[in-house]
């Protein structure tokens, strides 16, 4: 008999915990930046959502937000700011930001069987801007099929909450239900959720709440260009994706557990005051320790590592004394559970000895990716 847990809440947590599979749903998590960031085709500022630009004149940026919807128990949210107008918009023009979904956490869509289930994707949001919006949800696994919903914010300057339902027969298409529909059970993408702030001719051949076999067609041509002046600015927050016909209310996590999600695709590991020894190892060599950094979570994939500072930002500890790099730390391997980074020196390392490392400066660190 399955033990149901009340949490001080009174939720039973068996029944509505980890529902929700956007991560870093209510902006909690900004560990690249929380200030304002020139959007780019990348993780710009709060984790997990990440922005795609490709205009030819316009721009805007990403922040972390204090501005949020009173009485949801809210204290983040995810700012854009258009900060160079693009008043006509060419073909293949776009600007969106959006979230992607692990495979293997889409396991209980049943997509590609007669089964497949409704997905209800809630949200807050606010913009100066009012009319017609699109959101989309595109499968990427093996055959693309995507579909566009329109939403309106009506009121300027005001916070709406959003609740759109997606059908897996929405539109009357059989897309979702037949095998090609289906998600492979694995590490990569299987559903990403796209908020579209601008969208050429190119992508806007969709029809709203309709699936298509065309992966291109993400919005409709009724969408609002949100690139169309500099005062333009978009916020959301409590952004939630489940299994069901309803939204239920907002999930809220603990700062440490959304974290620790967020850390499965991306960490940044820093030393606050540039005084601990976190890097454990030996020396192989005259010239090279090679030594490793157990990740917070056991990541995605195999992370990518990038460096900020120079060599002088790093050392070595050996036997009580302190050695500066020549170069600065490169990766040698990773798994997903432990990075193995070579410090290399100019001399006078001794082959098999314990070697500890460290940043020297505060304010730099070393990125860990397996974004997907």
């Amino acid at each position: 008999m399955a033990v149901s847990r009340i949490n001080e809440a009174g939720l039973n947590i068996n029944q509505y915990g980890n529902r929700n599979l956007i991560i870093n749903g209510e902006i909690k998590v900004a560990q690249r930046a929380t200030g304002a960031t020139t959007a780019a085709n990348n993780y710009a500022t709060v984790d997990r959502f990440k922005t795609w630009v490709g205009v030819t004149s316009g721009a805007y940026t990403s922040e972390q937000s204090t501005d949020v919807p009173s009485g949801q128990g809210f204290s983040n949210s995810l700012k854009l700011q258009c900060t160079t107008a693009d008043t006509s918009t060419a073909a293949g023009e776009y600007a969106q930001f959006m979230q992607s979904i692990e495979a293997q956490n889409c396991q209980a869509f049943a997509y590609g069987t007669s089964g497949a289930k409704t997905l209800t994707l809630s949200f807050w949001c606010k913009s100066n801007k009012t009319g017609v919006y699109t959101v989309s949800l595109r499968k990427p696994d093996s055959t693309i099929y995507i579909i566009p919903i329109e939403y309106t914010i009506s009121l300027a300057d005001t916070w709406e909450k959003k609740t759109i339902t997606v059908s897996p027969t929405a539109g009357s298409t059989t897309f979702i239900t037949n095998s090609a529909g289906a998600i492979a059970n694995d590490n990569g993408s299987g559903l990403e959720v796209y908020w579209n702030l601008l969208l050429g001719s190119n992508y806007t051949g969709g029809t709203s709440g309709t699936w298509s076999s065309n992966g291109s067609h993400y919005s409709t041509t009724n969408a609002v260009n949100w690139l169309d002046n500099t005062a333009n600015n978009f916020y959301i927050t409590g952004v939630q994706l489940e299994v069901g016909d309803t939204a239920t209310d907002f999930e809220h996590r603990t700062f440490g557990d959304e974290l620790l999600r967020c850390q499965r695709y991306f960490y940044r590991e820093v030393d606050d005051d540039g005084s601990m020894f976190s890097w454990v190892g030996f020396c192989d060599s005259s010239t090279t320790a090679y030594l490793q950094h157990p990740h917070p979570v056991e990541m995605r994939a195999e992370p990518s590592m990038s460096t900020t500072g120079t060599a002088g930002d790093y050392s070595l500890r050996i036997g009580g004394n302190t050695v500066g790099l020549s170069s600065v730390p490169a990766l040698s391997s990773s798994t997903k559970k432990v990075g193995h980074v070579a410090w290399v020196v100019s001399s006078g390392l001794t082959s098999g000895q314990a070697a500890v490392g460290k940043h020297d400066a505060a304010d730099k660190y070393i990125d860990w990716s397996a974004e997907l």
